[in-house]
């Protein structure tokens, strides 16, 4: 590395990749590498001048604070969505309609693919350790060979809760997707880009200067133009899922300080470029952000806090 041109103390580099893999820092030093005059779309193995083993490091522990606290706010909105879900769907049929062939309990899940939603609740089921689970089993178990809903919900994976969700009457979609404040199609492409998101967290993957895969909806702009005006926010980079997340934390859980933390670790990485994380130049002024009702203050435009 220091032979292609970076910069930095070679016993403290050799320490840090003994600790992070040189592949895994490797996305954080692509856009540090030359570009091929002959090929622009094309990186050279040289860095440009001036790059330090330093910044690198910056956008590394950057990251890793960046995806604890997305992770804490998807918790918040999966645990709502789980408690919602169990609520609406026991109180329209009852504790162990998910589980049964009745066509109006799952309206949008075809025959076909209930063996591939039942199959791992019955999984997770029979190896959870879970206390509640052990003593339903002991108490009702000859009676019921599924758990009741409010305790399927704890254990079942996003991925299952979003297929629970998507396969309930539009009904129970709107109800759920009610206190969060947008259409339930919206809220449907909101979970799936969420349920992407815990992924690459819970893989340590790279989140600053990914370009997303999986794209959530944005509320148009003439029911919702807080989304558009003065700030568009967009859908592709990490920053249209932390307004997302902003959203819908100030709906169910205004009390949190969770912008507060968000704020505070940009402050502390002023150099870390914002672009790439597809934040505006002008974010702070999008009125979902400008006004936070965990700081009690106005933040400023510009790229920085």
């Amino acid at each position: 590395m220091i032979a292609r041109g970076m910069i930095g103390d070679k016993a403290l580099m050799v320490e840090r990749l003994g600790a992070v893999n040189y592949y895994r820092l490797s996305g954080y030093w692509f856009p540090f590498r030359e570009v091929d005059p002959a090929d622009p779309s094309k990186r050279l193995d040289t860095f440009k001048a001036g790059t330090c083993f330093s910044d690198v490091w910056n956008r590394y522990t950057f990251d890793r604070r960046l995806r604890l606290i997305a992770m804490d706010a998807v918790e918040r909105i999966e645990i709502a969505v789980r408690s919602s879900l169990a609520l609406r769907h026991s109180c329209t049929h009852s504790p162990f309609a998910y589980a049964s062939d009745d066509p109006q309990a799952l309206p949008f899940l075809k025959q076909k693919d209930y063996g591939g939603f039942i199959g791992p609740i019955l999984q997770e089921q029979a190896r959870s350790k879970e206390t509640f689970i052990m003593h339903f089993t002991t108490v009702y178990g000859d009676a019921h060979r599924y758990l009741p809903i409010w305790m399927v919900t704890e254990i079942m994976t996003f991925g299952t809760m979003l297929t629970l969700f998507r396969s309930s009457s539009s009904k129970i979609q709107r109800e759920v997707a009610k206190p969060f404040g947008v259409h339930d199609t919206v809220f449907d492409s909101w979970l799936l880009s969420l349920n992407t998101i815990r992924n690459i967290c819970a893989h340590h993957g790279r989140l600053w200067n990914r370009e997303l895969g999986v794209k959530p909806l944005i509320p148009s702009r003439a029911k919702q133009p807080q989304w558009h005006v003065p700030v568009t926010v967009n859908n592709d980079r990490i920053f249209g899922v932390l307004t997302i997340l902003k959203y819908c934390l100030d709906r169910i859980a205004p009390q949190s300080q969770w912008s507060a933390r968000l704020f505070q670790l940009l402050s502390e990485y002023p150099n870390v470029p914002r672009a790439s994380m597809g934040f505006p130049a002008n974010w702070c002024n999008c009125p979902i952000w400008s006004l936070s009702n965990n700081t009690g203050v106005v933040h400023g435009s510009g790229d920085g806090i």
